[in-house]
């Protein structure tokens, strides 16, 4: 299996996603994560394979987030009224999917020339209109267009179909977790 660093880069805006869609929170999936991988770096050894470490840090996320949601219906006040709402397992199977793509979308992404990975970041991370990023980079509107479509002509062909189908789905891309 590659190094810890490695392994955590590759991971952490994965799994970050994917209990930010659990929470509805970033700063509290961000801080949920890494208590996962701390605890993931006190039993490292004990994992020879890549996916098996994987799967340890999803289901330890999922829980730590599970585990989030009851204490905050306790603080709340809620817990008297309310059971804690489990989690649906189709909801966690479908934030896991997104997480993933998220991370191959964003490895491809660092795979364009620096042009065409300025103004895609721009317009699909941050969500910046076609003439505010011409405006910032001080380029045409044209040029925007242009590099855009060279982008997702790139990203088509390194893509899986599914992959693409997220990244036009998704509103705009939470760069947060980069």
């Amino acid at each position: 299996m590659q190094d810890f660093e490695g392994f955590f880069k590759a991971q952490y805006p994965r799994l970050c996603y994917f209990a930010s869609q659990l929470t509805a929170g970033s700063l509290v999936a961000e801080d949920l994560v890494q208590d996962a991988f701390l605890k993931y770096y006190d039993r490292h050894s004990e994992f020879e394979q890549e996916t098996a470490a994987v799967a340890y840090l999803y289901t330890t996320v999922r829980n730590s987030c599970l585990n989030h949601l009851r204490h905050q219906k306790v603080v709340t006040g809620y817990l008297h009224s309310k059971e804690a709402d489990p989690i649906e397992e189709p909801a966690v199977l479908q934030a896991i999917i997104k997480a993933e793509a998220l991370g191959e979308i964003y490895k491809a992404v660092d795979e364009l020339p620096s042009g065409c990975a300025s103004v895609f970041r721009l317009c699909y991370f941050e969500g910046l209109k076609n003439q505010e990023v011409a405006d910032q980079l001080g380029v045409s509107i044209n040029t925007i267009k242009t590099q855009k479509a060279r982008a997702l002509q790139f990203l088509r062909l390194r893509l899986s179909p599914e992959v693409m189908a997220i990244l036009i789905t998704l509103p705009t891309i939470v760069s947060r977790f980069r």
